[in-house]
């Protein structure tokens, strides 16, 4: 079966900008030697607000003497600010044959998804790096800044080929290998892997930075709609498998998927990370709202 593009046209328009503007991402604490941006940082510098102090040492600036102490104990300490820096958010859709099929796509859910995570962020001055992924990882957009940037990422976004087979383990390898600053990870996926849920949340565990898993979802995925004698195709691989669906095989099948399911969520509880299901037959930004339940989702 051919699969196509999502052009950019049904990714972004003014409308789905706009929806955009009220919300933000804000990190508790964002890793040191970043840019100047809206987040607070694990420096300690020369920033707006007074942090601590900590006593003077040979070497460091003597306009970050607190003079009022000196005159008042006679000792020499610098008063600390907390520096405001940039929280990067690299976004990592998936863009593996499956997510092209059916209809709506997968595709176009997930990259409206991972458009709106970019646009927020460039929004707020924080860098972002784009990275799809199927059997491999790719760089689409190396960590940049800048708001102006939005139009041209819906173009790239929409010259995305599909690729081929699922493979998390390889494809969070590359990402590792690129040695990012530490940041917010943002995967857009169905988290389906043909070695397992399990191999999925290994490779998740290895990352080290904060995570936010979008899983994408159809009604069907949890009860599919089957009886009688079918033959049954992977979509990605091409195998091929004949099976009577019986109400026995289905309640497996449900098991199965609900095993799964559980399986994610524990691991995100476990890793503090953000997940969200997104339906990709209703409105993407309408279900984002749910992580930004104040205006704001927190990482």
């Amino acid at each position: 079966m051919a699969v196509q593009r999502i052009p950019a046209d049904e990714l972004c328009d003014a409308r789905f900008l706009a929806s955009l503007e009220h919300l933000r991402v804000v990190a508790k604490r964002v890793a040191p030697r970043g840019r100047f941006a809206e987040q607070r940082s694990r420096d300690k510098g020369s920033g707006i607000e007074f942090k601590d102090y900590r006593p003077y040492s040979a070497g460091d600036d003597l306009r970050g003497i607190d003079w009022n102490v000196y005159r008042r104990l006679g000792r020499v300490f610098l008063r600390l600010f907390e520096e405001l820096e940039d929280l990067p958010l690299y976004v990592l859709p998936d863009i593996s044959r499956s997510a092209y099929l059916e209809t709506p796509p997968r595709a176009r859910a997930g990259l409206r998804c991972a458009l709106a995570m970019a646009a927020i962020s460039l929004g707020q001055h924080d860098r972002v790096g784009v990275f799809p992924f199927a059997d491999d990882l790719s760089v689409l957009l190396r960590p940049t800044g800048g708001k102006g940037r939005v139009l041209e990422l819906a173009r790239r976004l929409g010259e995305i080929e599909p690729g081929g087979e699922t493979d998390f383990e390889r494809s969070l390898a590359t990402f590792r290998g690129l040695r990012l600053r530490e940041g917010l990870v943002c995967v857009v996926s169905d988290f389906f892997d043909p070695r397992g849920i399990e191999a999925v949340t290994s490779a998740l565990g290895k990352l080290q930075h904060r995570l936010l898993l979008v899983r994408l979802v159809r009604q069907s995925d949890a009860r599919p709609e089957l009886a009688g004698d079918v033959r049954l195709v992977d979509c990605e691989s091409g195998d091929v498998s004949d099976v009577s669906i019986t109400s026995e095989v289905l309640a497996r099948y449900r098991a199965a998927y609900a095993q799964f399911v559980e399986h994610l969520a524990n691991f995100a509880r476990s890793r503090g990370a953000g997940l969200l299901d997104l339906d990709v037959e209703r409105d993407v930004i309408a279900q984002l709202e749910r992580l930004f339940a104040s205006g704001a989702y927190t990482a």
